[in-house]
């Protein structure tokens, strides 16, 4: 068991009392829900895992000061006693291996436009030579580090939940505050991002101190809970290191769907169809998407697929997005959602024993459990659980009866996402067993059950419907190598 740290910072705070203004004020003076352009692509519906947290959340763009609140959260007589929460990382920089896709693409369309002149067959510029004189403005040290719209992704989570949860978030628990997260400095920097929002909640219109000036310093790195995958070697060989395991990806890949696209770029920034594949009209969508989500700009790499077509181009290439997700993090290996049995144990013992500290009338030591990963971590998770599970695995060949899909990975892992489980204490409860009631949200809003679609649970029986995982699931034992015969055909 982890010890919660403590957080409290080295400077005085505002009354308790004033607490709740604060909160308000915050909103009205913080640009937080500012309506954004929901249109500023037509292809923004397709990014999958590159999709802006906002273009999921309708509530985030109703303008108002007040934050959106889910009708289906628990109010009255029970009390939120505890939030675990497990947070993606904020908007990030493209990785430095999409970066070298990228520049690849960008030269092959340079070297099209020294050979004609950047001219079309009707002599006006084209898209290719358009996009060949576009700022290439991606370095090999962004790799996948937060931007500055990661870290408002986080300040602004932090400030909804705190006001979503203004008791769990208050200034007395500030101090036990326990937060976790991979080594990623993605995932770091969204930790500290997070403790800065919450400090602009009890100090509006201060600037926020480094989270080193903080008694607690930075979040706490634990990788063998947020990247568990990195420690699970029967994922690791079967699946991460196994040449075959994509096998649908790749056959998607030379499919007839993706084919069709590959021959319309091609038309469209005219190259030939052999100088393209699909890994390269794949780096130009996801350019798009980041050039969208990091500068909130729509650039010319939209339109090559915006030309015509974009919804039916978008559709595709999301699928190929999500074929890699399911394979690689979903269900299409039992161990990619197994390896994930320590994350789900452990947050079932801080619920444990947030439970057992309510009912000897102490405390709760730990009100608010905040774990920042990436969505390699999530997914896994929410597979486990068995969420957005189709009658029908998704395959390179059934892509049409797939359209109505629930695995969507950007509905369910956008930036910013967030699976949180809230613990309720209901207080004239009867029998005993009802006192506690858990609810989950995904994205903020309340994600109702599995396995009964109610939107809340009794603590046990949660509990009573995961036992196999929480008694039977051991990683150690789920991630060991099956041990080859070495004897049968020894002499």
């Amino acid at each position: 068991m982890l010890r919660a740290p403590r957080c409290l910072l080295r400077t005085s705070v505002a009354p308790a009392a004033a607490l709740a203004a604060a909160l308000l004020s915050s909103f009205a003076r913080c640009s937080l829900l500012e309506p954004r352009d929901p249109g500023a692509s037509s292809l923004s519906p397709y990014f999958g895992t590159k999709t802006r947290y906002e273009d999921v959340s309708p509530g985030l763009l109703a303008g108002t000061e007040a934050p959106w609140r889910d009708p289906e959260l628990l109010e009255g007589t029970c009390t939120p006693v505890q939030l675990v929460a497990l947070i993606r990382h904020g908007t990030r920089y493209p990785t430095a291996k999409q970066i070298r896709k990228l520049r690849q693409l960008h030269g092959l369309l340079q070297a099209r436009g020294s050979r004609d002149g950047g001219a079309s067959s009707t002599g006006s510029r084209d898209l290719g030579a358009a996009l060949a004189d576009w700022p290439l403005w991606y370095a090999d040290w962004m790799d996948g580090q937060l931007v500055e719209k990661g870290r408002q992704d986080m300040r602004q989570l932090a400030l909804r939940l705190a006001s979503l949860f203004p008791t769990l978030f208050s200034l007395e628990n500030y101090g036990r505050l326990r937060l976790i997260t991979s080594s990623k400095h993605r995932c770091v920097d969204s930790g500290a991002a997070f403790l800065q929002g919450l400090w602009q909640h009890y100090h509006p219109g201060l600037p926020p101190p480094d989270v080193a000036d903080m008694e607690c310093g930075p979040p706490r790195v634990n990788d063998k809970l947020m990247r568990f995958f990195d420690h699970c070697e029967k994922f690791l060989t079967e699946v991460e290191r196994n040449a075959t395991a994509l096998y649908h990806v790749e056959a998607f890949k030379t499919g007839p769907e993706m084919q069709n696209i590959l021959k319309k770029v091609a038309a469209t920034l005219q190259v030939p169809v052999n100088d393209l594949n699909a890994d390269l009209i794949q780096v130009a969508f996801f350019t798009c998407s980041f050039d969208l989500a990091i500068k909130g700009v729509k650039s010319p790499w939209c339109d090559v697929f915006d030309i015509d077509d974009a919804k039916k181009k978008g559709e595709v290439l999301e699928y190929l997005n999500d074929l890699k997700q399911y394979w690689k993090r979903g269900y299409g290996y039992t161990i990619n959602s197994r390896s994930s049995c320590t994350l789900f144990q452990d947050i079932f013992q801080h619920l444990d024993k947030a439970v057992e500290q309510k009912q000897r009338s102490q405390p709760v030591s730990s009100p608010v459990i905040l774990q920042f990963g990436h969505a390699e971590t999530l997914l896994p998770l929410l597979s486990l659980m068995g969420y957005f599970k189709d009658k029908e695995p998704l395959t390179a060949y059934n892509y049409k009866e797939q359209m109505h899909r629930k695995f969507r990975s950007g509905h369910i892992v956008p930036y910013a996402s967030n699976l949180i489980f809230v613990l309720y204490h209901c207080e004239n409860a009867k029998p005993p067993k009802e006192q506690f009631q858990v609810q989950m949200l995904l994205n903020e809003k309340v994600l109702p059950l599995a396995y009964s679609q109610e939107t809340v649970s009794f603590y046990e029986d949660l509990k009573n419907h995961y036992k196999d995982i929480l008694q039977s699931c051991q990683t150690s034992e789920e991630c060991e190598l099956a041990k080859a015969n070495s004897t049968s055909d020894e002499l």
